[in-house]
């Protein structure tokens, strides 16, 4: 059995009249009659009852109908379905993202692909950086929002844009600014004060980049770093936070995570800037993932350009 005697079949049950359903297939009538017959042969019963003056469906051709039909649809569905696969219309987009994406560039950026290409399934896995990488470079998913390296220190398979930079700012317990022990200039938090706190922060090993940007910037104000907690969510960091265990310094847009008994503060001077970008391998011709970076960096829905 074939699509083309599938094809035979459904003529001949609506037009129930085997010179017109030759007519419409652009065929003569005893090839169409010959292909009917094999298919009933090869089904092991009849699809029709033929009289002189008339041909009918048998109900089983009835029935199996139904199912031909919907067969034929799908097939006739399949040049489109290839086109928006291929255009990167549908299909399945893999993107990772560290925590502190969620609070930035991932919601909106989520949100407009979403909308331009709803049939797209997007799988969103949180993952740390360097765990992201090296899953690209064993072969899964399409793109991360990562913390890069320092210096480029990303694998030559990679390619990776810039999506954002923005300043660190303190989350500090709210009753150690109410009871005066982080003492403000000006409504702002002086490096003095920051380096003397105890430090909650992402391990290095999950976020070398980020760690040593903070621990730097104690540094860089004649303090060492005293870390007491680390963790690797950034809810998580900002939990402790509130427990009145220390301070984290942490990316403006952490500013959208409220939460009770925390504060956020600017840094007095020149505070130090966390950058976050995309990451993909550079083999990866995937059109939903074409089509995902170009939402990410067009600068347009609010989306920074890199």
């Amino acid at each position: 059995m074939d699509v083309r005697q599938l094809r035979h079949f459904a003529a001949v049950a609506e037009t129930l009249h085997f010179g017109r359903a030759a007519a419409r297939l652009n065929m003569t009538q005893p090839p169409l009659s010959q292909s009917i017959m094999a298919l009933e042969r090869e089904l092991g019963a009849a699809l029709f009852v033929r009289t002189k003056r008339s041909v009918a469906l048998t109900p089983f051709g009835a029935q199996w109908l139904v199912e031909v039909r919907a067969v034929l649809g799908d097939l006739a569905a399949l040049p489109d379905i290839a086109k928006r696969l291929r255009d990167g219309e549908a299909g399945r987009l893999e993107l990772s993202f560290v925590s502190t994406a969620d609070y930035s560039v991932l919601p909106t950026l989520v949100r407009r692909y979403a909308g331009l290409y709803p049939e797209v399934e997007i799988a969103l896995t949180e993952a740390t950086s360097e765990v992201q990488i090296t899953a690209l470079l064993e072969g899964v998913g399409h793109a991360g929002i990562i913390i890069p390296p320092a210096r480029g220190g990303l694998p030559e398979a990679l390619r990776y844009r810039r999506l954002l930079s923005e300043e660190l700012v303190a989350a500090v317990p709210e009753s150690w600014v109410e009871a005066g022990r982080l003492p403000l200039t000006a409504g702002r938090l002086d490096p003095a004060v920051v380096v003397q706190a105890p430090l909650i922060i992402f391990p290095r090993r999950s976020a070398p980049a980020f760690h040593d940007l903070i621990t730097g910037y104690f540094t860089a104000h004649g303090g060492a770093a005293r870390i007491v907690q680390e963790a690797i969510q950034m809810q998580t960091i900002i939990s402790l936070v509130s427990a009145g265990m220390g301070v984290a310094l942490v990316p403006a847009s952490l500013r959208n995570l409220a939460r009770t008994g925390v504060r956020y503060l600017d840094l007095a001077g020149a505070a130090p800037s966390l950058e976050t970008g995309v990451v993909w391998r550079r083999d990866d011709l995937t059109p939903t993932l074409g089509r995902f970076l170009e939402v990410a960096f067009d600068g347009v829905g609010g989306l920074p350009t890199c």
